[in-house]
């Protein structure tokens, strides 16, 4: 039996830290048609207000950019598909965990029953301090064979086309709904990358595609996967309740209905995320209780506890202001249909 190699090694650690795949490709710049999508995405204002994704366009597209005589780009994925459903609780049960549970409330107390849904993704600990200290774990097991070998850890607030980088190592094809689906895993996936100055073999690109599956377009809410291959954020409802600053008005802030945070519609749809296995690594804490969470409460939070609440969240990235404008609206749609 042939000694392992190093990729395969790295593979090993990548796994023994709780990534579910894990996959190497060159850090060459990403296909020129992925190149011209993203362009021509932004070039068409489908981006809506993420100018941020104009900038460092260079970075985004060519991992070198990121590291001075990089070679390699390791890229792991992380499922983060629930093991099962879970019953709603208040925002209070949530900032309080240690406290008893609350009474059950009448059905009479309406107030008391307007929920409001947060994105799957949303409800564990944020990815990113997750992900990020595993990443330099591996460079430090990499480095013991090499000390000159250099690393730069990356998750998704580093300008790098992630997806375009995975599909490339292997992992999976972008689908319809413009995730990275690994066929074995299914879309509920986190990435990381680790750029590195070591020059590894790279994996073969993966091949799959949606096919002729047409099932998160159909399920999309606002039409804002069109039928050219374009998103529209503008219309994309995970993009207007965490992204987006202003105001949302007339037929979108209908069709947000009780969707407080994101929208996993496009994902639930898929058939890979039904037919993917629940997430194994428990070690990504996920919190039950912000699968739907109280519209008064978050009306009624101060900053301060809503920083102390969600610390640990990806909740905190459109701030409390926009999360109660997007109370407002649930409360709204909920309301209407009374």
């Amino acid at each position: 039996m042939g000694r392992m190699t190093l990729e395969q090694e790295i593979k090993d650690k990548a796994r023994a830290l709780g990534f579910d795949a894990v996959g190497i490709t060159d850090a060459g710049s990403i296909a020129s048609d992925h190149v011209e999508h993203l362009r021509s995405w932004l070039d068409s204002g489908c981006a809506g207000d993420m100018r941020y994704m104009q900038r460092n366009f260079e970075k985004r597209t060519h991992p070198a950019a990121l590291l001075d005589g990089a070679q390699s780009v390791i890229v792991v994925a992380l499922n983060y598909k629930p093991q099962a459903s879970h019953s709603p609780a208040s925002l209070e049960a949530a900032a309080c965990p240690a406290a008893p549970a609350a009474p059950r409330v009448a059905a009479s107390r309406p107030q008391a029953l307007a929920m409001g849904r947060v994105a799957q993704y949303a409800q564990y600990d944020d990815y990113h301090t997750f992900i990020r200290p595993r990443l330099h774990e591996l460079a430090a097991f990499i480095r013991a064979t090499d000390e000159s070998v250099r690393f730069k850890a990356c998750v998704d607030s580093v300008p790098l086309a992630e997806r375009a980088l995975a599909v490339r190592a292997g992992l999976g094809f972008i689908g319809r709904n413009h995730m990275l689906i690994p066929p074995t895993l299914g879309p509920q996936v986190f990435l990381g990358e680790l750029v590195t100055t070591l020059r590894l073999e790279p994996d073969e690109p993966a091949r799959a595609s949606c096919a002729d599956c047409r099932r998160c377009i159909e399920a999309c809410p606002t039409g804002a996967l069109r039928e050219d291959g374009q998103l529209d954020a503008a219309k994309c409802l995970s993009y207007l309740t965490i992204e987006h600053h202003g105001d949302i008005a007339g037929e979108l802030a209908e069709r947000i209905g009780d969707r407080l945070f994101g929208c996993d519609e496009c994902v639930l749809a898929c058939p890979h995320t039904q037919a993917a296995p629940s997430r194994t690594n428990h070690q990504l804490q996920h919190h039950g209780d912000r699968a739907r969470l109280n519209l008064h409460e978050i009306l009624r939070i101060t900053d301060e506890t809503f920083q102390r609440t969600f610390a640990d969240s990806a909740l905190l990235r459109p701030g409390l202001q926009r999360l109660q404008r997007n109370a407002r609206l649930c409360l709204a749609n909920t309301n209407r249909k009374q």
